[in-house]
């Protein structure tokens, strides 16, 4: 096999990939007897048997508790993630802003809020809502696991916009000042718009975070997708097989996630300008020696190809 470069690393030689697959062999043996020692594990304490997987034939343990369950998570990660987008782009760009108190102010916050774990300001909130009864008590798990997800993915959303800003070249901003622009429109017109496009598949990921940690809200009361696992085990005595079912739904709904980000990032590296950017890239196939990716440029292999002077 001829050896490749890469734009960040040369690929590993024959040692090196006789290497990796051994350890990949090794890792995936014992993770195969992890999981069969936990297989029979479950069996031995009878989680295998029918009677503690058939109720989720019935319509009622999905109407009752996983649905409402699941449409809690879905409702709470979506407006906290609509509100993150909001806080984090003023954070992101109030950071860079020219007035210092506005950009200490900024700072000030992200680096706060970034510092503070997430189940922490839900129990803050939930605790200062209930004191000042700013939420009826029945929405105040939701009210808090919201304000929670919102302030620290916010904070984290600003950070990444703010370092996609700055990793623009400077000459940007330099020409739209040379040009008469102010501040404000440099940054809405210019800047903005292409941070927002370099970091949308680490957007996208701090989506997939936010709809993982709305299961904290169980801590507080919040009847999300979890706690309804938990009550639906403790209702037939099925707790593992509940939490199985659980972690299944999740992990669809993430690697549903996962797979748009990597879409999106694809689409923005094939530097297409389509109104669909989660569509999917059409890859042509391997015409020859084209790009330094697919150069051979280990001269020791006998398909190897001396590129020096052949250009037309």
């Amino acid at each position: 096999m001829a050896t490749r470069a890469t734009v960040l690393y040369d690929a590993p030689g024959p040692k090196a990939q006789r290497f990796n697959r051994i350890l990949t062999w090794i890792v995936a043996a014992i993770a195969v007897a992890l999981l069969a020692w936990m297989g029979i594990t479950l069996a031995n304490k009878g989680q295998f048997e029918a009677n503690k997987w058939s109720f989720f034939l019935e319509s009622t343990t999905w109407t009752t508790y996983i649905l409402p369950g699941l449409v809690s998570t879905i409702i709470a990660a979506v407006v906290s993630i609509v509100l993150a987008l909001v806080i984090g782009a003023l954070l992101g760009v109030g950071r860079l802003s020219p007035v210092a108190p506005v950009r200490w102010l900024c700072s000030v916050i992200v680096e706060f809020f970034r510092a503070i774990p997430v189940l922490v300001l839900m129990l803050f909130a939930y605790s200062v809502f209930a004191i000042w009864q700013l939420f009826p008590s029945n929405y105040l798990g939701f009210a808090a696991v919201v304000f929670g997800l919102t302030m620290y993915n916010g904070s984290v959303i600003g950070e990444t916009l703010r370092s996609g800003i700055e990793s623009l070249p400077k000459g940007q901003r330099e020409a739209a000042i040379a040009l008469g622009l102010s501040h404000r429109q440099t940054m809405v017109t210019i800047l903005l718009p292409q941070a927002v496009a370099a970091m949308l598949p680490a957007i996208i990921s701090q989506m997939v975070i936010a709809l993982k940690d709305s299961a904290l809200g169980y801590m507080i009361g919040y009847v999300e997708v979890v706690r309804s696992g938990r009550q639906l085990g403790e209702y037939y005595g099925a707790m593992i097989p509940a939490l199985v079912v659980v972690a299944i739904i999740l992990i669809a709904i993430n690697f549903g996630l996962a797979n748009l980000a990597e879409r999106i990032e694809s689409q923005l590296r094939a530097g297409r300008a389509r109104r669909n950017i989660i569509a999917k890239v059409p890859h042509q196939p391997d015409v020859g020696v084209t790009t330094k990716d697919q150069a051979n440029v280990d001269w020791h292999d006998e398909d190897y190809k001396d590129l020096r002077g052949t250009y037309e």
